[in-house]
């Protein structure tokens, strides 16, 4: 975790001002009411959904707008308030599961559900909650971002409450965070919580992955490098750019608030600790700007030396600029020559367009002067899979499968141990395979290029049924790895032969 000092000669200089690339335009794709959030199919960039703040999500497909979902009677809307975002499953293509982040009537509460769709409409009827975090006293600071990660993994960011920026540093808490959750039901929950989070099995809520955030309305992940980018909306003085790559981009993280606002001190009374991850930019409340609009690290090839940049606005001011991520700080803050009334989000799409909304209505896309790339569809490759087991494993001990992915997936893999010998039938001797341990699956989430282990311990009971098979003893594995798009790779096998 980074950990720096940063001095009061080093805070003037923040916002340099470079010369705006001047190749990109904004190409806009349509009007919306108030709204506040744009993505796309992650199997098909041409169908567009822009989510509009008073409960309501437009699909764009074929020249045409047409209304996709309207949860409108469960929003609480206005101001910092409404339907905020949505994300779709890594298999949207074939389970139709997405998620919406809304604060709900009647007191405001943030509410992560999951619906269904089918074809071009969002059933209102699948509704699932997943997530509710309480947000009883004020109506501001509720975060509002969902994505997920290059890990499969559903993240999500929550403001500190407003009027209690105490949250924030408070690990029992789930305001002023980001969290991370697998929002899949488990046996016993709405949703599943990853091993690897930082608090589990330690102080603070398992759910939390990163900590000390005043209203991280916009939070993004670099689609090349898995890095974390969050535009988090300062109080009276200062707006900031928090980034941290990978491996585990922020887990863990404490960045500051109320501590610390961008790099200067926060509230005096503030009983956080001393190690906090420092932004790797601000800017102060002059010029008319107030509240930063976070976005996303270009990677369309058509936006020229755009591209690797990090492209933000202020909501008060709806200049566009940009600068280049790294540690300890950014570099080269410049003006792109663009602006937007009171930008309210930036958007990407599975073929890594951006795009920009207005809250007064316009939604606008990122356009350069290369014809843009990608234009029909997202990723349809299956992701490859190589799986590795010991000639020999011992019944008694723990029974591993090594795994390993060319891309970022999922790996589903189950286990099955046979026992073999031989019978006679009829006077004839055949081969017989008997299985004693049936099918437990187990997954692992792996980053591209990334090798994991999966163990299995047999129970008291499967350890007795296997002892007293007759013949040899196999373990079988059979897994296959889903990765971020939905594709599913073919089966892979792998065996061991198990000594008693």
């Amino acid at each position: 975790m980074r950990r720096i000092r940063v001095i009061a000669a080093v805070l003037g200089a923040m916002l340099v001002s470079a010369a705006p690339a001047g190749a990109t335009t904004l190409q806009q794709i349509g009007s919306f009411s108030s709204p506040v959030f744009v993505t796309s199919d992650p199997n098909d960039a041409t169908r567009l959904f822009v989510v509009e703040r008073g409960g309501a999500i437009r699909l764009i497909a074929g020249g045409t707008t047409a209304t996709f979902l309207d949860i409108g009677s469960l929003v609480l809307s206005g101001g910092e308030q409404g339907l905020l975002s949505m994300a779709f499953a890594p298999d949207y293509a074939s389970s139709g599961r997405f998620y919406v982040f809304y604060t709900s009537r009647p007191d405001g509460a943030i509410q992560i559900d999951e619906f269904t769709a089918g074809g071009d409409t969002g059933h209102p009827a699948s509704r699932r909650g997943v997530l509710t975090v309480p947000h009883p006293n004020f109506a501001n600071h509720n975060g509002g971002q969902l994505q997920f990660g290059p890990d499969g993994y559903l993240y999500v960011s929550t403001g500190d409450g407003g009027g209690t920026p105490q949250n924030a540093q408070d690990l029992n808490s789930l305001l002023g965070k980001i969290l991370r959750i697998d929002p899949r039901p488990s046996a016993t929950a709405a949703y599943s919580v990853p091993a690897d989070n930082p608090f589990v099995g330690t102080a603070g809520a398992d759910e939390i992955w990163s900590y000390g955030l005043r209203n991280p309305f916009r939070f993004s992940f670099d689609r090349s490098t898995g890095a974390i980018a969050i535009g988090d909306v300062g109080a009276g003085a200062r707006e900031e750019v928090d980034w941290e790559p990978q491996p585990n981009a922020g887990r863990g993280d404490n960045f500051g608030w109320y501590c610390r606002e961008g790099f200067a001190p926060g509230n005096a009374s503030c009983s956080g600790g001393a190690g906090f991850t420092e932004p790797i930019f601000d800017y102060p409340h002059t010029g008319g700007n107030c509240s930063i609009t976070g976005g996303y690290v270009a990677r369309d090839p058509a936006l020229g030396d755009l591209v690797g940049r990090y492209v933000y606005a202020d909501h008060c001011v709806g200049q566009i600029r940009s600068l280049i991520p790294g540690l300890p700080l950014a570099s080269g803050d410049r003006a792109e020559g663009l602006a937007v009334s009171s930008p309210s989000s930036f958007g990407e799409d599975a073929c890594g367009h951006l795009y920009v909304a207005s809250l007064s209505g316009p939604v606008y896309r990122f356009a350069g002067d290369a014809p843009p790339a990608c234009e029909t569809g997202g990723d349809t490759t299956p992701p490859e899979l190589g799986l590795e087991a010991a000639k020999r494993q011992r019944l008694d001990g723990r029974i591993r499968l090594e795994a390993t992915t060319v891309e970022a997936a999922r790996v589903s893999a189950r286990l099955k141990i046979v026992a073999s010998g031989k019978g006679s039938r009829r006077g004839e001797a055949e081969s017989r395979r008997a299985t004693v341990v049936k099918g437990r699956r187990k997954s692992l989430d792996l980053g591209p290029g990334a090798s994991g282990r999966i163990g299995w311990s047999l129970d008291h009971g499967e350890r007795r049924r296997a002892r007293s098979a007759g013949g040899k003893l196999t373990a079988r594995f059979t897994a296959r790895a889903t990765d971020a798009a939905g594709n599913r790779g073919r089966r892979t096998k792998a065996s061991s032969k198990l000594s008693r």
